[in-house]
């Protein structure tokens, strides 16, 4: 039987997966057309699982030469001798252990290379062997290296690439000349960006040596038409009789599409949550219960991934600054690619760039980044924080989440605290108190996140997922009766979305005379709640 994973590479016999063909022939497509380019995204993205499938895919038409740089050393990059010996020494060990199709004669060069002992093997030695390897073989050759980053800080690195691009540019400057078809380079880190590594005395490496490199456009997200195609195969193994096309649209809208998302909520409802006391068959837990669970455990989880994604955030403070100012302040920022920060957001995989406007990548990094931002420090400081945990009790009515007493609480607390204090308050920090307010009160068994298409400086809509219910709370700054009109039509369609009768509205009121409360109206055939602080 199959299995989701979560680790290491996919294998279409023993793991469920999306079928990527589509993607594979795309691919196929730039080789054909003798480009060179980088596929970078974010760790656990799929990009070794694409480029294993891939060399299978091109293996009847090319010979493919598919290298992982995790298997050198630091040391190997020392020098141009030892980077030599250790990139010829994977040239054998593929050949030997992993049958990569390499003519003897090549092969005997290239263990000559390995096992020299002189110490004084150039670059220009192994690219001869690589000229005429390629000059000779009746298929072209195909070069693929996976874990680039591995090598991103050495300038014996750059060399490489630099003479990588050079025979590039003498094949394109006479049909005659042989080289590599085509090179694929993989990495988290756009190479595209080395030259910002270097030193300043290294005047000669300041532009980038792999400028030749085309742009890799192809999204590697997996779409709700893919997942949907994942989990059918896995319903003719189990039969939940679950809606595979809801659940997958489910799946998709949480995680953006993240490979190893996807994975580990697929991966927690079938190993843990079905046949617990909750979800106790295999029904129970593919439902949006069970995913808005999933993604409760996995926000709470330490992984591999979220532990690569939080390092990043804390050796980049100017990321981390856009990251939270987009979070808290709505603004809608435009992508320039001459911004490092939003670059380096956008090549970890914190955002997308939908457009030419930037979003979170996903729901489920938008909460890690907001319980990140929402320090634990933070909380017990704040004064709305504390109000809530005192009171949790009042919220939660046998089990289930008693919204208008939170938001009613909400008014009371609020007016308690801050009574007539404009002066430092804003609508960025009007957002950070509700959220400090209702964190305690959902805090380990419910999630909340914020609608994307909603975030911006005037409006923001809150989803809160507790125990199988979702509620919307729509937070904004009070705009006049006109403006407040509007709000109120636009949130009943947003409950339309979701398929819920009862919507809520939290109006942040900066007019002295305003009248602080929570009222009840009704806008169609649906409920609003509607709380003014």
């Amino acid at each position: 039987m199959k299995e989701f994973n979560t680790t290491g590479l996919c294998v279409p016999t023993k793991h469920y997966m999306v079928d990527i063909s589509k993607r594979l022939e795309l691919m196929k497509t730039m080789v054909e057309e003798g480009k060179y380019f980088t596929v970078n995204r974010g760790r656990q993205y799929g990009k070794t699982t694409t480029l294993k499938m891939l060399a299978r895919y091109l293996k009847d038409d090319y010979v493919v030469l598919s290298l992982d740089f995790q298997g050198i050393s630091s040391e190997g990059f020392k020098s141009e001798s030892t980077f030599v010996q250790e990139l010829s020494k994977m040239f054998v060990e593929a050949a030997e252990l992993r049958g990569m199709p390499i003519p003897q004669e090549y092969l005997d060069m290239f263990s000559q290379f390995a096992y020299n002992k002189n110490g004084d093997m150039r670059l220009s030695d192994i690219f001869t062997t690589f000229l005429k390897w390629c000059n000779r073989s009746d298929k072209p050759i195909v070069l693929i290296i996976d874990e680039v980053d591995s090598a991103s800080n050495n300038g014996v690195f750059l060399d490489f690439l630099a003479l990588l691009r050079y025979h590039y540019l003498e094949r394109a400057a006479s049909d005659d000349y042989k080289t590599f078809q085509s090179v694929i380079l993989a990495g988290v880190t756009d190479i595209k960006n080395l030259k910002r590594k270097l030193r300043p005395d290294e005047v000669g490496k300041v532009n980038s040596p792999w400028n030749i490199a085309v742009d890799f456009t192809l999204d590697m997200s997996l779409s709700a038409e893919g997942i949907a195609g994942m989990l059918k195969d896995y319903e003719n193994d189990h039969n939940t009789g679950m809606d595979v096309e809801a659940v997958a649209k489910e799946i998709r809208a949480y995680t953006g599409g993240y490979p190893f998302l996807v994975c580990r909520i697929c991966q927690l409802l079938d190993k843990e949550l079905a046949g617990s006391e909750r979800f106790p068959a295999l029904s129970d837990a593919w439902t949006q219960d069970g995913i808005s669970e999933a993604v409760r455990i996995i926000v709470s989880e330490s992984n591999t991934l979220f532990d690569s994604l939080m390092g990043k955030i804390i050796n980049n403070p100017e990321m981390s600054d856009a990251l939270e100012d987009m979070l808290f302040s709505g603004k809608n920022i435009a992508y320039n690619r001459y911004n490092l920060a939003i670059n380096d957001a956008l090549m970890y995989g914190f955002i997308d760039v939908s457009g030419n406007t930037i979003t979170i990548a996903n729901r489920i990094f938008e909460m890690l980044l907001y319980n990140y931002y929402l320090s634990e420090n933070e909380m017990k400081k704040h004064s709305m924080y504390r109000a809530a945990s005192n009171e949790r009790e009042l919220f939660i009515k046998d089990g289930h989440l008693d919204m208008d007493k939170v938001l009613e609480r909400f008014v009371v607390s609020f007016d308690d605290l801050y009574g007539d204090d404009y002066e430092t308050f804003d609508e960025d920090e009007g957002r950070r108190r509700f959220l400090l307010y209702i964190r305690p009160i959902i805090n380990g068994t419910g999630n909340y996140y914020v609608e994307a298409q909603t975030r911006n400086n005037r409006r923001m809509d809150v989803v809160i997922d507790y125990l199988g219910e979702r509620f919307v709370v729509e937070l904004k700054i009070w705009r006049g009766n006109a403006y407040n009109e509007r709000g109120q039509e636009q949130l009943s369609d947003y409950l339309d979305y979701y398929h819920i009768q009862k919507g809520y509205m939290l109006s942040y009121n900066f007019n002295k005379n305003k009248e602080v409360g929570v009222k009840t109206i009704s806008v169609g055939d649906k409920t609003l709640i509607e709380a003014v602080v």
